[in-house]
């Protein structure tokens, strides 16, 4: 179907194209202004210096015009989704969300993927990342897993974190962007796709597109400063710094610089009590109670794994944008952020459960392992655009972008040094990562009128992106004889270095038929030199029966390409006792236990939608979607359980594979307890859900403006093939992780200089099958078949905010978001793993830390 649909496309757009260029010249300078005379017969014009120079800077004039507040939003222009300009997104062709930087703000969430989950309703995380992943931020869309969403920024790709969540459940496998590493006081707006868009953008545009538009003013100075923390848990205090401002880079140009400071502190679950520490236990438990000369003393609280990481972050953004000669404009973007942040694991007892009697020594009252990750993220764009080459608009760019990751562990201790020296390093770097994106574009658009009657945008253009990614060995003791407690490194047989390149071109056509039709035809072919060739297509239409009715829909093949990290990425711990790893799949070690190399997801997408304006300003949008997804990329990583399943190798052959990336201990007899598995293309799902958006603004005059806004997301996944032998588990994390609803009612009031907020959110529900832990029946203990089912029940928040100007150029808010401090559903005791995991930390339900109320000062001049 793709290369069917692909060529058609092509043909077509080839064809009118050809006709339009021999019948009608260009009628498109850079505003998208047309030409035409009383009878609307176009005139074809040759511009001349000047009238080029003219257009360059009302362009240039038009990006600076300012930030965009949330009474703004109507004005926009979009770019996401289409070729065409001077298009507001009511207009679209396809569904798209503008969410305003003001609208971000108070949302009462210092990060931006936060700030985005609580105000779209097609977004959202998961309570808690595992590992490594609990320090890289990430969004998931309409259900599918983090690298099924593509995010741009000012239309451009973004690179990814290099931090790979090796660890199962729904964001398993991903690399996504991080956008906490994006300073949010740089953004104007974001444009939201929700629509598969990969015949026009490339890989990844499967569940959606996030383009996030950054601010170009050339004039102001903004600054602002936040801090809160959870009220009822008294700890995750935090606060933010912000500045951004711009200048003039002579008559035709600016500069705008955008700076952030951010630091939280741990937010750690207060009901959590480890098992091991409560002085008994029931007779089932497999959790040994410490029972050693500190028995007593030590807190019951000590375990803090289910927790949000301590984190300190910096972010700073440069745009600029400058006639080059007239009718040209060079442009630029440069973004840069530093991250530190720590995040808990699980409390080892002094004795590490009694596998280390010397370590109480060391550490006569226990210990917490923290992960940490120095992280350096760093992009650059540089590009030249212009209204005529040839009749076209064109734009070529080229992005760099790279992200760098050193994670550690600290406060820990590896067991088999102290048993063999007497002591160990308290501290180990685990391993480094780093991921390269460069990105080159060459892009071109003109409008014709096909035979002086059809209206049409012609774009086509091409891509070429070189991609690395890098992984390097830990220190020795923080993988040798076990690794460091909490977090294993990686050992020097994991680490290499890999490189691919990317070739696309894409071609699209966008007809006004009618004045009332419109049609749209796009295609995309791509090479990869590691998984071969893609092709894509997308028709989209819309129908206005009125200026107040209108129909679209759009049918569309899509495709995910694997990233380095899921085909190259391995990590396995190997001990005196036993060995486990996650085997690269591309490698000959996991090929030697059934593993094939990945190839790219592909995906077909259809979507129809009705909007409406019932009276002048009253706007209704309805959109019905289906995503059919195959050859998923999944993993299932119970290592340990009672049974092996899925691509789980247990045994001599699992331990022949990994011999192949460690060596095992002389002698060694373990086999039992040697696990080994990897990534593979082994589901496919269908996903169906409904968006609907309404809006409409009260005007009392003198008593203020009150508007009122609601976004619904129902969204349904349902596994439609299990080649992997996916368990109840894994299949869950894949389908019902996520929140069967999501309501938003938002209700903003103005009123002289106050402004006050509202917003209610029901988070519909979510289930999931969990393992029996150290508390479950003796028989059913850590088995990967004999599951529970555990159901997040629906749940509301509310979220307040009260604002005041003063003094024209100073506001100050204070805010509660969540104010009745609900939490999620507490699993019961048989599926809490040591008593320290009283949530579902797979759940992109509510978050668990409950009621956060702030203070917001900002100041504008």
């Amino acid at each position: 179907m793709n290369r069917r649909l692909l060529s058609y496309i092509m043909t077509i757009c080839s064809f009118v194209s050809f006709g339009a260029a021999a019948a009608t010249p260009n009628e498109n300078s850079g505003t998208g202004e047309q030409n035409s005379g009383k009878n609307g017969t176009a005139r074809a014009r040759r511009a001349t210096t000047a009238q080029a120079q003219t257009r360059a800077a009302h362009n240039l004039k038009q990006e600076n015009n300012g930030g965009v507040n949330s009474s703004g939003v109507e004005t926009i222009n979009v770019s996401t989704g289409t070729h065409t300009v001077n298009r507001k997104a009511r207009d679209s062709i396809s569904p798209v969300s503008v969410v305003s930087a003001a609208t971000l703000r108070r949302s009462g969430q210092m990060n931006l993927a936060d700030a985005l989950t609580r105000t779209y309703a097609s977004i959202n995380v998961s309570t808690m990342g595992a590992d490594a992943g609990a320090l890289t931020s990430a969004i998931r869309m309409r259900g599918l897993n983090p690298n099924e969403v593509l995010v741009l920024v000012d239309g451009k790709r973004r690179h990814t974190t290099a931090n790979l969540y090796a660890d199962s459940g729904p964001d398993s496998g991903s690399t996504p962007v991080d956008l906490n590493m994006i300073p949010a006081n740089a953004i104007d707006h974001i444009e939201v796709l929700e629509d598969g868009a990969a015949a026009m953008y490339g890989s990844d545009a499967i569940a959606g597109v996030v383009n996030i538009i950054t601010k170009k003013q050339d004039h102001g100075l903004n600054l602002s400063g936040q801090t809160g923390a959870n009220a009822y848990n008294g700890d995750g205090w935090g606060y933010q710094l912000n500045a951004d401002g711009g200048m003039k880079l002579g008559q035709d140009g600016f500069l705008h610089i955008s700076g952030q400071m951010y630091h939280t502190d741990h937010f750690v679950a207060n009901n959590a009590r480890d098992h091991r520490l409560l002085g008994s236990q029931p007779a089932d438990a497999s959790s040994a109670t410490y029972t050693g000369v500190n028995a007593g003393k030590i807190s019951t609280r000590s375990n803090m794994i289910m927790s949000t990481p301590e984190e300190t972050r910096e972010n700073l953004a440069i745009e600029w944008g400058k006639q080059f000669t007239p009718g040209i404009n060079f442009y630029g973007l440069i973004t840069y952020a530093h991250r530190h942040a720590e995040a808990y694991e699980n409390y080892r007892t002094p004795t590490v459960g009694g596998s280390c009697e010397a370590c109480a020594a060391i550490a006569p009252y226990g210990f917490s392992p923290l992960e940490t990750m120095e992280e350096n993220d760093f992009a650059a764009t540089l590009g030249l655009k212009g209204d005529n080459f040839m009749g076209f608009n064109w734009d070529i760019s080229s992005t760099y972008g790279e992200d760098i990751d050193k994670i550690g562990n600290k406060n820990t201790l590896n067991t088999s040094y102290v048993t063999d020296y007497g002591s160990s390093p308290r501290k180990a770097r685990a391993e480094s990562y780093s991921m390269v994106q460069w990105t080159n574009n060459a892009d071109f658009r003109r409008r014709f009128k096909i035979g002086n009657v059809v209206p049409m945008t012609l774009a086509f253009g091409a891509e070429e992106r070189m991609e690395s990614y890098n992984i390097t060995a830990g220190n020795p003791v923080s993988y040798m004889g076990g690794g460091t407690q909490g977090y294993a490194g990686i050992s020097p047989g994991s680490a290499g270095t890999w490189y691919r390149d990317i070739w696309a071109w894409y071609l699209d056509g966008d007809f006004r038929l009618t004045k009332k039709w419109e049609l749209d035809f796009a295609g995309r072919l791509e090479h990869y030199t590691d998984v071969g060739n893609t092709e894509n297509g997308k028709i989209s239409t819309r129908y206005n029966f009125t200026k107040r009715i209108a129909i679209r829909g759009t049918i569309s093949t899509g495709f995910r390409a694997p990233t380095l990290a899921e085909s190259h990425f391995s990590a396995v711990n190997v001990s005196p006792t036993g060995a486990s790893g996650l085997l690269a799949a591309d490698s000959s070690a996991a090929q030697a236990i059934g593993a094939t190399k990945l190839k790219p997801e592909r995906s077909t997408s259809v979507s129809g939608g009705i909007v409406l304006e019932p009276v002048d300003g009253f706007h209704v949008e309805a959109d019905v979607y289906q995503i059919n997804m195959r050859d998923r990329i999944v993993q299932d990583t119970n290592f340990g359980g009672s049974t092996p399943y899925g691509n789980t190798t247990q045994g001599a052959v699992a331990a022949q594979a990994i011999a192949q990336l460690a060596s095992l201990p002389t002698g060694f007899t373990g086999y039992n307890d040697v696990y080994a598995d990897y990534f593979t293309n082994g589901a496919s799902t269908r996903t169906q859900g409904v968006d609907i958006k309404a809006d409409y603004m009260f005007r009392f005059h003198q008593y203020g403006n009150l508007a009122l806004s609601m976004s619904i997301d129902l969204n349904r996944t349902r596994l439609h093939h299990n080649g992997a032998d996916l368990n109840l588990s894994d299949i869950a994390a894949i389908t019902t992780d996520y929140p069967r609803s999501k309501i938003i009612l938002n209700a903003y009031y103005t009123y002289k200089n106050w402004d006050f907020n509202i917003r209610q959110t029901r988070y519909g529900q979510t289930s999931d099958m969990m393992q029996y832990q150290d508390w479950g029946p003796s028989a059913l203990q850590y088995s990967n078949n004999a599951l529970q089912q555990f159901i997040n029940t629906p749940h509301w928040l509310t979220d307040i905010e009260i604002g005041v100007r003063f003094k024209k150029n100073w506001h100050m808010a204070v805010g509660a978001n969540n104010v009745f401090n609900v939490r999620p559903r507490m699993v019961p005791q048989a599926l809490n793993a040591l008593g320290a995991m009283p949530y579902d930390e797979d759940s992109a339900q509510i978050p668990m830390y409950g009621g956060y109320y702030y203070g917001r000062l900002n100041a504008n001049f």
